[in-house]
């Protein structure tokens, strides 16, 4: 791997996802979640408040992560759904929202088909893969096999 000792070492990123520096800061709140009747074939709305609390205006990348919670076969830890890029005054705070479609989390199957699970499925929204700033969840009610390629690779994003 290219480090000594490398066997009793971390392997953490020095620089995750997102990483970055900025002369203002960021709150991030109201995080909501919702979905219609809660099917496989929905979207899922989430969306947030962000607001710059520095001193001078700057940019603020939202980052949306989801997570099969309890998948029949391995998932990724932290799956990145969508982002939104957002430039803010000082004080200013915008709503940012994403649409997310239930089959963005189609998986292939022991069968290899693409299955979206029944189950709980983990939101987390933050400035970086290593600063989530919101976390909540929402359920699928039933499983859903779809076809692979007119499945959902990507949240759609706004700011208003």
């Amino acid at each position: 791997i290219g480090f000594a000792n490398y066997v009793n070492m971390p392997h953490r990123p020095r620089y995750y996802f997102g990483y970055g520096l900025s002369y203002t800061t960021f709150t991030y709140s109201d995080l909501h979640i919702s979905m219609g009747n809660e099917k496989a074939a929905d979207t899922v709305q989430i969306s947030c408040a962000v607001e710059n609390t520095g001193s001078c205006e700057g940019d603020e990348v939202v980052q949306l992560y989801l997570r099969d919670e309890y998948a029949s076969l391995t998932r990724p830890v932290k799956e990145l759904a969508g982002f939104k890029r957002i430039h803010l005054r000082k004080g200013e705070k915008k709503t940012v929202c994403f649409e997310v479609k239930t089959d963005q989390m189609a998986f292939l199957d022991i069968d290899m088909h693409w299955k979206v699970e029944k189950g709980r499925y983990a939101v987390e929204v933050g400035s970086s893969s290593e600063d989530i700033r919101l976390r909540g969840s929402y359920c699928v009610k039933e499983n859903k096999w779809v076809a692979g390629r007119n499945r959902a690779f990507w949240a759609s994003a706004a700011a208003k």
